[in-house]
């Protein structure tokens, strides 16, 4: 299995939750007592579906195969006030960052941003009530107990959103992935071809003093993705949950470094506005090829922001770059 396929950050799943146990309309009798009064216990209810978030996990792909998600029953009440089982609960553990929504209504109910984080999915039905609760001093033995309620059958969706400090923006084939490869511990696919990078690869980057910040490789846009084009929105969601977002343009690009960086910039203003309130710092890749003299002139129309000139491959101005995307982290 390629890395690609390992990587799930959507699933639709069908959710059904247990019914609660019907009460017991049980009345009193022993050796002693004929006409007892109502002893009926409770129903148990029935199991929940449930999310909790795992910071061990980084993708929904334990999910991507089990389409029903079934939670048991729960057991009728007995005689002398016992309550039934609860059914038992399902339990899905997701990554941090995972959205739930209504797959109907589209409907955000929830996400999960903390490790242990427990949110109820589908809940299960009440248990009904024994009879005892029903005894009053009209009616001293009543031979009815609640039934349980049903469960709930709703199909949801479990859509992942990466959670990283720095988000990777640039064309395909930027030198986004082999910037990754060469701050960090992360392998992802390096090819000179676009969209080699078809799943966002996670890296943790070691800064000075034993500090460190997650840095996320996101595919490629390109001019069109925030209307769905290329590989559009289902990446474009990722950057979402990035704290500053590193543009990334080649010196070797066809346009000026500025339009490049533009036409970026409105890609991701078109699909959330929100987006411009982050921090952004630009690196100029694969500026081992430039002299002195050219990169004086490149710096001249650069966009206002913190610029860099950088090569993975010659390692040039790493440090350099880490120092300035932690700065920008920390504000």
């Amino acid at each position: 299995m390629s890395q690609g396929s390992n990587f799930v950050d959507y699933v639709k799943i069908c959710c059904r939750s247990g019914k609660g146990g019907a009460g017991s309309a049980h009345l009193h009798r022993d050796i002693l007592t004929s006409m007892g009064g109502p002893d009926g216990g409770d129903g148990g209810r029935g199991g929940h579906i449930t999310v909790v978030g795992n910071s061990n996990i980084w993708t929904l792909l334990h999910l991507k195969y089990r389409k029903h998600i079934i939670a048991e029953d729960g057991m009728a009440g007995g005689s002398s006030h016992k309550f039934g089982r609860q059914g038992k609960d399902e339990i899905l553990e997701v990554p941090l960052g995972t959205i739930a929504k209504d797959a109907e209504t589209g409907e955000v109910l929830f996400e999960i941003t903390k490790h242990g984080e427990t949110k109820i999915l589908t809940a299960g039905g009440r248990g009904g009530l024994g009879n005892a609760h029903f005894k009053n001093s009209v009616q001293q033995t009543p031979r009815f107990a609640q039934p349980g309620e049903p469960g709930q059958e709703v199909w949801n969706i479990l859509e992942l959103k990466v959670l990283a400090d720095v988000g990777l923006v640039g064309f395909p084939n930027a030198g986004k992935s082999t910037l990754l490869s060469v701050v960090s511990a992360a392998k992802p696919e390096i090819a000179d071809y676009p969209f080699t990078t078809i799943v966002p690869n996670l890296g943790i980057v070691s800064y000075r003093g034993g500090k460190s910040f997650v840095m996320a490789d996101i595919p490629g846009i390109i001019e069109g993705a925030s209307k769905g084009k290329g590989l559009g929105y289902r990446f474009l969601r990722h950057i979402e949950r990035n704290s500053v977002l590193l543009f990334m343009v080649p010196a070797d690009t066809s346009r000026t470094i500025k339009e490049e960086y533009e036409i970026l910039k409105s890609e991701l203003e078109s699909y959330n506005p929100e987006l411009m309130q982050k921090p952004h710092v630009l690196a100029i890749t694969k500026s081992d090829m430039l002299d002195d003299e050219l990169m004086a002139e490149m710096k001249q129309e650069l966009p206002n922001i913190p610029s860099i000139f950088i090569s993975s491959v010659a390692e040039k101005n790493i440090l350099e770059l880490k120092d300035m995307l932690w700065k920008a982290i920390e504000a």
